[in-house]
């Protein structure tokens, strides 16, 4: 592996091989969507507890800090929108000049496998890995399912992870699973981060699924929504960062939930 892209990717990877990359690019097709209508305040409090923060270049250029020390995964997808006619129809927006002059850790780009335009955004995705390569930026692929969410079955999620990680994806960020999502990490040849998991009621529910994810090989999470929407978004990533790189239970997860919600930890 290059120097370059290794280099990118241990400021993402911890030493202990795993990560907690906080996304807040939703806005690029929700608009503002709650919890995240004001950007730069809702991940003041959280950025110091996640490895890397993935947004668009709009966003960080209005919304955050210059001197962040945490890596950027810049989200370089989009062109479309929650009333568009299809989620799948996604182009690259963010050329590789602006991902140099903005010093991304690393890109993101969603792939569509199974939509209209599955074809449009895997080649888009080969496009960017190829251009991204040539400078040492690695790229992670988000293997998007629109508004199909009865696509999350490992038989899926691997289809999806696999091409990702075939076409050159350097990391695939997919969606957790409760049934065999050991075999969707076990066919994929890069890194997987999960990206969300079924619905939940609880915070316990969050730490579980986290956890048996990480039990069956993933290396950590691309976690949002369950972060920041939720009452105590400072209490949930403390807590899943313990999970991560602490190696905590989910029960201890809670209780350190528990500790910071009351303001004791």
């Amino acid at each position: 592996m290059d120097w370059g892209i290794q280099n990118r990717l241990n400021r993402l990877i911890q030493k202990d091989g795993k990560a907690l990359f906080l996304p807040v690019d939703h806005g690029y097709f929700q608009g503002p969507t709650r919890k995240l209508e004001k950007p730069g305040e809702t991940i003041k409090p959280l950025i110091q507890y996640a490895d890397a923060v993935m947004l668009t270049r709009g966003v960080l250029r209005n919304c955050v800090d210059p001197a962040i020390e945490k890596p950027v995964i810049l989200r370089v997808s989009g062109g479309n929108s929650v009333v568009g006619d299809d989620l799948s129809n996604e182009g690259q927006i963010t050329s590789i000049t602006e991902i140099l002059r903005l010093n991304a850790s690393a890109v993101s780009m969603s792939i569509y496998v199974g939509s209209k335009h599955e074809h449009q955004t895997l080649m888009n995705f080969a496009r960017l890995v190829d251009q991204c390569e040539d400078y040492g930026i690695p790229v992670m692929a988000v293997t998007a399912v629109g508004r199909e969410l009865k696509k999350r079955t490992a038989r899926y999620l691997g289809l999806c992870s696999r091409i990702a990680a075939e076409l050159g994806a350097r990391v695939v960020k997919t969606y957790y699973c409760e049934e065999d999502f050991d075999k969707v990490v076990d066919g994929c040849p890069v890194p997987v981060v999960i990206a969300g998991g079924p619905k939940v009621d609880t915070a316990l529910e969050v730490f579980e699924f986290v956890y048996d994810g990480l039990q069956k090989g993933a290396i950590g999470v691309n976690l949002g929504r369950n972060v920041w929407q939720h009452q105590y978004p400072v209490a949930m990533i403390r807590a899943i960062r313990g999970v991560i790189h602490e190696n905590l239970t989910p029960k201890e997860a809670q209780q350190l939930f528990d500790q910071v919600k009351a303001g004791k930890a």
